[in-house]
């Protein structure tokens, strides 16, 4: 379990390190106004210590196939606690992207059975006598 942290600022290595990001992905999370950051005297980007648990629920959302766009839209009830699952204005749009990840499966499915046929035509054209 990893340790709690001070409720510090964190550089943008610091919050690569603690969250397994890489830094052009935190780059693009920030880019698209999904953490806040704002920049130090040097120029930096500097983030809160609640950068951690956004990025983590970053991770898992787009691992659950939304992409960021979507992600935005979320209710903080979804982007700002570690391991929400789902708060009832985000119901709506999981079930809609689980009826995508069907069909698609569905799709794939066919695809798959349809090539397995062509190449059992094929190997069964190869074993018969012209």
């Amino acid at each position: 379990m990893p340790k709690a942290r001070p409720q510090a600022n964190l550089s943008i290595g610091e919050l690569a390190r603690e969250t397994g990001a890489s830094l052009r992905s935190i780059r693009h999370y920030d880019d698209h106004r999904l953490l806040s950051s704002v920049r130090a005297e040097n120029g930096y980007r500097v983030f809160s210590a609640l950068a951690v648990t956004q990025v983590r629920q970053i991770q898992r959302l787009i691992g659950a196939g939304f992409s960021l766009a979507e992600i935005r839209e979320f209710p903080d009830c979804m982007r700002m606690i570690e391991g929400a699952a789902a708060c009832s204005e985000t119901t709506e749009v999981q079930r809609r992207r689980l009826a995508s990840i069907e069909r698609q499966i569905a799709e794939l499915e066919q695809r798959r059975s349809r090539l397995r046929q062509m190449l059992e035509k094929g190997q069964q054209a190869d074993r018969d006598p012209v």
